[in-house]
């Protein structure tokens, strides 16, 4: 392998991003083995494709510059992983991570290197007789045959995405609450802005958490694509001597082509052993559907919280403007009722000589007292019929 690509050991993932991003690079990748090693591989796409048996469609899955929906790809040596920034290559022997100077990416390459190594290692050279340990490791090395280097890595990359959604859903929380709540005590264009670019961050996010949610529950919903991920078993099963005279070729299937094929055509080597072949990986895909599952929950219930305050917001408008209606109304009924008035005085305002408005001051005080009781009945005869009619609040 070493004569596909420039290798680099790499000790640990643990060192600043800033000092890892300097030495990243495009065809960069990591591997991790099932010892827990880690290396990192300078490899273009056809060093790749040979390492691993793969073809370049599913490569391209992997390729970050072009957007492809979340996949889980069985292929005869290798199981094809794009997960979101996880984006992966398990075979029986070793699990190719690209990208792995990504700060999202360095916490799965630590964890692989944490649960990759086989648990009953940990149990060599322990105990107090030879018998004990030996009965200890031969549990172990059961536990570590009913489940296979392959599973233990797609657990830790559906774990780490589990929990990067996850994560990311309780920060747009811990901001979402608060602003919905003080958008609601105080409406402002500061706080519907805010609000704005939170739901748009939700809804991204949402989008996000149900590509891999979907293909999870398409995964579970077909027995076949599971018994695609055993690739211990299918290597098992192509080295043993009983199948020497058997005829079984194994081909990378596009995922197109794939799921057009029916069940009985199909067919695995190891299918005719029922459904339960694939129930371990059933009970592991479970779990983290489950999980993305309940993930998917929350961001439902923040969205329905945000829609509560947003018919809130609108009743409060609808309130105000109903308000404003109402000034409106009495305001427009003053201005009528103070025309009469102006009428008045505009009638004996007029510069046109009459005769009977000589001597007769004293009719003065009674005009103008009669003409403001005129108008005040106007004004109160138009809000009496306003307030009968429901136009204004009692």
């Amino acid at each position: 392998m070493a004569s596909e690509g420039l290798i680099v050991p790499v000790d640990s993932f643990s060192q600043p991003a800033s000092l890892i991003k300097k030495t990243a690079v495009s065809r960069s990748w990591v591997s991790v083995d099932s010892s827990g090693q880690s290396t990192v591989l300078d490899l273009d796409k056809y060093g790749i494709m040979k390492r691993v048996s793969i073809h370049a469609r599913d490569l391209r899955l992997l390729d970050p510059l072009l957007s492809y929906p979340s996949a889980i790809l069985g292929r005869e040596k290798a199981i094809v992983l794009n997960l979101e920034h996880i984006k992966a290559i398990i075979t029986t022997e070793e699990v190719l991570l690209r990208d792995p100077m990504d700060d999202n990416v360095i916490p799965i390459v630590e964890e692989l290197q944490r649960r990759l190594p086989p648990v009953n290692a940990n149990y060599l050279g322990q105990g107090d007789d030879e018998e004990g340990t030996g009965v200890q490791t031969e549990a172990q090395t059961s536990e570590s045959i009913e489940f296979p280097f392959e599973f233990r890595a797609l657990e830790v990359a559906l774990e780490g995405i589990c929990s990067f959604l996850d994560a990311r859903t309780r920060e747009l929380e811990t901001d979402a609450y608060p602003a919905l709540d003080e958008l609601t005590s105080m409406i402002s264009s500061r706080n519907l802005d805010r609000v704005r670019k939170l739901k748009s961050a939700m809804t991204r996010l949402t989008n996000r958490v149900l590509k891999v949610r979907d293909e999870l529950e398409q995964l579970l919903d077909d027995d076949d694509d599971m018994a695609d991920l055993y690739l211990s078993r299918k290597l098992s099963f192509a080295s043993s001597p009983s199948n020497d005279g058997a005829d079984f070729t194994w081909s990378p299937a596009s995922p197109t082509i794939d799921s057009k094929i029916s069940r009985a055509s199909r067919t695995t080597p190891f299918s005719i052993h029922g459904e339960h072949d694939v129930e371990e990986l059933e009970m592991l895909l479970e779990a983290y559907f489950m999980q993305i599952e309940a993930t998917s929950n929350k961001l439902t219930t923040l969205r329905e919280y945000i829609d509560d305050t947003e018919d809130y917001i609108n009743i409060q408008l609808d309130n105000h403007r109903n308000q404003l209606i109402q000034l409106e109304l009495f305001l427009l009924s003053g201005t009528v009722s103070l025309s009469v008035y102006s009428l008045v005085a505009a009638i004996f305002g007029m510069n046109i000589p009459y005769p009977w408005n000589k001597n007769h001051g004293y009719m003065f005080k009674w005009v103008i007292m009669f003409a403001a009781m005129v108008s005040a009945s106007v004004f109160m005869s138009i809000t009496t019929y306003s307030r009968h009619k429901g136009l204004v609040g009692s």
